[in-house]
């Protein structure tokens, strides 16, 4: 197996994507292919670990040469067309040329969807790919379905996003009948704007036909619960609520170490409770999730958070790894064509 990773992609790279596929290496079983400026990558390289060439760190980790890249302000489109030689588009096409089994980049979230439609190609039938980001909740994990790629969609974008991740859930993460709930103001079926009504009587009406547990509105409140398993919405939105759970599950962790440590008492009261804390930070965590699966194209294409660290680029490389091990795609590709014949 081969994961392809773009170096040159991310707030944090090339340091963090180098960092974190060196610790992620001896703990998967793949090749992890840096795609980006070789010169660069190798003067990084010999600036943390003292080596002349990537090879020396391990066999396993290997450079495929790229002299471009695509910034967070390009233009997707434009992006895309023209900078043929950039990590991202390169990626792209070592993916469909069957020399990676699955491409992982931290990059702009606009030239991802772009190329992964364009250059990977969507299943048949799907409108629009989108993300579907991991997030902790009680007891169980939520899919958040669009996290962040569709600004502006219609209807049936919101059922099809529905369908793709109920399938995926069942077919690679083993819930036997996910609970699908559309995001909105309030649980009543009158509530939201144009797209979530109209939505919500599409995906009413074609959810038993589709096999999705659809169970109506849900407030974003209730979306941790453990009751629900994907919320579904549009990427602006969606995205907007990924990063308000992530600001909000870092002011907890600092408010509560700040507290803990405040003087001499509050340390000494703490020490009993501390396996539970650290427990409690690791399930909050959303670095321990990895990153997003693009759901609807024809290959394994992973956005990585774009401010990722060495930490969540070495788990979104053995999440990678185990999308790929799944046949997550692939199982989507065959239920999905099935459903919709």
């Amino acid at each position: 197996m081969v994961i392809l990773l773009d170096a040159m992609g991310g707030d944090n790279a090339p340091d963090a994507n180098i960092k974190g596929a060196v610790k992620a290496i001896n703990e998967v079983k793949a090749d992890v292919v840096l795609v980006g400026n070789k010169d660069i990558i190798n003067k990084k390289i010999k600036e943390f670990y003292g080596k002349d060439d990537i090879s020396q760190i391990s066999p396993k980790l290997k450079i495929h040469h790229t002299t471009e890249v695509i910034e967070m302000e390009d233009i997707p489109t434009q992006a895309i067309k023209h900078k043929k030689d950039s990590s991202m588009v390169v990626g792209f096409n070592l993916l469909k040329e069957g020399k990676g089994d699955v491409f992982i980049s931290a990059g702009n979230s606009g030239a991802l969807l772009t190329g992964a439609t364009l250059l990977v190609g969507r299943i048949k039938g799907v409108d629009r790919p989108a993300l579907a980001g991991i997030l902790p909740a009680y007891k169980s994990r939520l899919v958040l379905m669009d996290c962040g790629s569709n600004t502006n969609c219609k209807p049936i974008n919101l059922l099809q996003f529905a369908q793709m991740s109920s399938i995926y859930l069942k077919t690679t993460l083993k819930v036997e009948n996910p609970v699908v709930g559309l995001l909105n103001i309030g649980t009543e079926e009158t509530k939201g704007n144009e797209l979530t009504k109209e939505a919500y009587a599409l995906i009413k009406e074609k959810a038993e036909e589709l096999n999705i547990n659809f169970i109506g509105n849900v407030e974003g409140r209730d979306a941790f619960s453990g009751k629900i398993d994907i919320v579904v919405t549009d990427g602006f939105t969606g995205n907007i609520f990924l990063k308000s759970v992530e600001g909000l599950g870092k002011f907890v962790k600092r408010t509560l170490t700040e507290s803990l440590k405040k003087n001499i008492v509050s340390k000494i009261a703490a020490l009993p409770a501390l396996p539970a804390i650290k427990r409690f930070a690791k399930t909050v965590d959303y670095k321990e999730y990895g990153g997003a699966l693009f759901l609807g194209v024809k290959k394994p294409v992973v956005k990585a958070h774009g401010s990722s660290d060495e930490k969540l680029f070495e788990f979104t490389i053995k999440q990678a790894e185990q999308f790929v091990e799944n046949r997550a795609v692939d199982k989507l590709i065959e239920e999905f064509e099935k459903q919709n014949q």
